[in-house]
């Protein structure tokens, strides 16, 4: 009978198999990385491989595409005139800017507006009092969209803060990420819808079904005050991102605060995630009012998600790199690149453009360190400089292009944050705001390890097996 069993069991194992590496192949064809990474998952690991592929490998994005893109196409048909506040280039641009410029705005289809202020925000503390500032002085609206948002002390302090400001009669939208703020509970959410706060989840995973689109995240951090005061970056809600986790310690990231016209554009992306969530069309004038001239910033907001052929964010920073003709500066907090993007950071230290990467020594997700080591002896060997943050975790995600074009903002350099996840970002044109990025990024360096080639060459053989399943399975991640 045990004999019987197994090979029933057996059989069934190679038929499953079989049909699922059929399955992968033929739908992950823009991926073969991550193809791979699969088959060897479903092969290696029977059953289990097949199921951890039905949750987590299959991307339902085009089946829900026709759901995303109307949702943008009515809120874009129902908005305002954004375009008047566009920024049209000159011969004050460099061909440089002018060039991303175009890029950025083919893949988010917004424009480049001038008059912003826009304020570098590098200690989470400092971010978080803005933001409470911000909520505080609320007088008609609050939009808040985040990827996570813990039920701990920082969490239910923020909490408090809208819950108060809803009850003075502001309106209060809040926007999760369903999968990223998974434990956040009924309990939780019960005093915020007491006093009238509008909750949505952007695809819940709370069910069975939804958990089938545990790959279609929003990873975005968004606070929207009255339509005229903006917040992104890189910062999510919790204790963690003060610094006060003792397991991680200190957190470095680096937020942004806007006024002028980028706040309407990141108004509009929240009300594209928020009717894609709740069908609510956030389109009447008065969420978009006329910005004042606060500042002199040229920027635009990028917002990219896996919809179609096209890859915001990938495209972004790969033009960025092979644009480079003399230095670039890139902080990532998840440092897994694509091929394309490996190819252009080599190729742009090979013919001379100073490179500089400041990865995360130590993070809440070790495997992607021992995943983004493994592609540092190529980028050595071309002569990229490759730093690790060892102070705490580093969660900035910033990249600066020779002293005149810097973004900021939601993504990692990693294949999920570039071909998988929802972001945003803000792409300034800005010699000042570039200065101030790259004077962060050497202030970091006082706190980070310089990588060394012939060093890193003599680490343990049982390092460089570590690295390379990490790197193998990188794209499963």
């Amino acid at each position: 009978m045990t004999d019987w069993r197994t090979t029933i069991s057996l059989v069934l194992g190679y038929l499953v198999t079989l049909l699922l590496i059929r399955w992968v192949v033929l739908t992950r064809r823009r991926q073969p990385a991550a193809t791979v990474a699969w088959i060897l998952a479903i092969v290696l690991l029977p059953y289990v491989g097949g199921l951890l592929y039905l949750f987590f490998g299959i991307n339902r994005v085009e089946r829900r595409a026709a759901k995303i893109e109307a949702a943008s196409r009515a809120i874009q048909e129902q908005l305002p005139e954004l375009g008047r506040y566009q920024y049209h280039c000159d011969h004050v641009l460099k061909d440089q800017q002018s060039q991303l410029m175009k890029v950025a705005s083919d893949g988010s289809d917004t424009v480049p507006t001038a008059g912003n202020q826009i304020k570098l925000l590098a200690d989470t503390n400092v971010t978080l009092r803005r933001i409470e500032v911000a909520i505080m002085a609320a007088q008609e609206s609050l939009h808040l969209e985040y990827y996570i948002w813990r039920a701990d002390r920082t969490g239910h302090r923020v909490r408090d803060l809208l819950i108060q400001k809803a009850r003075s009669g502001v309106k209060v939208r809040f926007l999760y990420d369903g999968i990223g703020s998974l434990f956040l509970s009924r309990k939780f959410f019960r005093p915020m819808l007491d006093a009238g706060i509008a909750i949505a989840a952007f695809h819940s995973g709370r069910s069975l079904r939804a958990k089938w689109s545990i790959n279609l995240r929003s990873h975005r951090k968004i606070v929207i005050v009255d339509g005229k005061v903006g917040f992104t970056g890189g910062m999510n809600i919790g204790d963690e991102y003060l610094g006060r986790s003792k397991s991680l310690g200190y957190w470095r990231d680096t937020h942004l605060q806007m006024k002028g016209p980028t706040v309407l554009q990141l108004q509009r992306v929240f009300a594209e995630d928020w009717y894609y969530a709740t069908g609510e069309e956030l389109t009447d004038a008065k969420r978009f009012p006329p910005p004042p001239d606060v500042g002199d910033v040229v920027a635009q907001v990028v917002s990219g998600g896996p919809i179609g052929h096209l890859r915001t964010f990938h495209e972004l920073m790969f033009t960025a790199i092979n644009e480079a003709r003399d230095r670039i500066t890139l902080a990532t907090s998840y440092f897994v690149p694509t091929e394309p993007l490996m190819m252009a950071l080599e190729t742009a230290a090979r013919r001379g453009v100073r490179v500089r990467l400041l990865l995360a020594g130590r993070s809440d997700h070790y495997w992607a360190v021992l995943a983004g080591r493994s592609y540092y002896e190529a980028l050595l060997h071309a002569d990229v400089e490759i730093h690790e943050y060892r102070r705490g975790i580093q969660h900035s995600k910033t990249l600066t292009i020779d002293g005149n074009w810097s973004l900021v903002g939601s993504p990692n350099f990693d294949a999920r944050s570039l071909l998988l996840n929802f972001e945003v970002g803000v792409a300034m044109y800005d010699a000042r705001i570039a200065a101030e990025l790259e004077k962060l990024f050497e202030a970091d360096l006082q706190h980070a390890r310089t990588i060394r080639l012939k060093h890193w060459q003599k680490r343990p053989a049982r390092s460089v097996f570590a690295e390379n399943v990490c790197r193998l399975f990188a794209p499963l991640m």
